[in-house]
């Protein structure tokens, strides 16, 4: 897959995206962070105060979805989730709030579907952005292609997990 030297940022692809953008995640632990490690220390989101949690990426969101593009959210998870995972279904709040549709996957459910072994974006089913991870879960590199034939096949992957996949309201960790 093609890497470009100066790729755009998430915000200018989001920016530049017209009708969808959807985001698979495959992985149980994205490495530690300090939002992270606060939650597992204590700390609970002050859902009233929106200035407390509502980030950058929260607006860019909210910004595309008032221009109409749908963004959604599928995470593959093993079960029973890994503490990452439980926070990470606390903190989706922020993502639903912003405009983003969330579902869940068990792993055990997703075993006959053929899924990419990276994470990654797709936005208007044309430009990927695969995301690549360390064994540890810590983020490494990101990659883009315009690729037709992989967007397609990245696009049916996140679909047939978007289909099986419970709306995050549903889903108990």
């Amino acid at each position: 897959m093609p890497q470009s030297e100066q790729q755009p940022s998430f915000g200018e692809l989001l920016a530049s995206t017209e009708r969808t953008a959807v985001h698979l995640e495959l992985r149980d632990v994205y490495g530690d962070n300090p939002r992270f490690a606060a939650w597992r220390d204590g700390h609970r989101t002050d859902w009233d105060d929106r200035a407390s949690w509502w980030h950058s990426f929260h607006e860019q969101i909210a910004q595309a979805v008032r221009r109409g593009v749908a963004i959604r959210r599928a995470r593959v998870v093993s079960e029973p989730v890994s503490e990452y995972i439980r926070w990470e279904h606390y903190a989706t709040r922020s993502n639903v709030e912003a405009g983003e549709a969330v579902r869940w996957l068990p792993r055990r459910r997703a075993s006959d579907l053929l899924l990419p072994p990276n994470d990654y974006w797709v936005f208007d089913d044309r430009l990927v952005r695969v995301h690549h991870f360390a064994g540890d879960g810590s983020h490494v590199v990101d990659e883009l292609s315009s690729d037709p034939e992989l967007a397609k096949q990245f696009s049916s992957a996140f679909e047939s997990v978007w289909e099986r996949g419970t709306p995050h309201d549903e889903y108990a960790v």
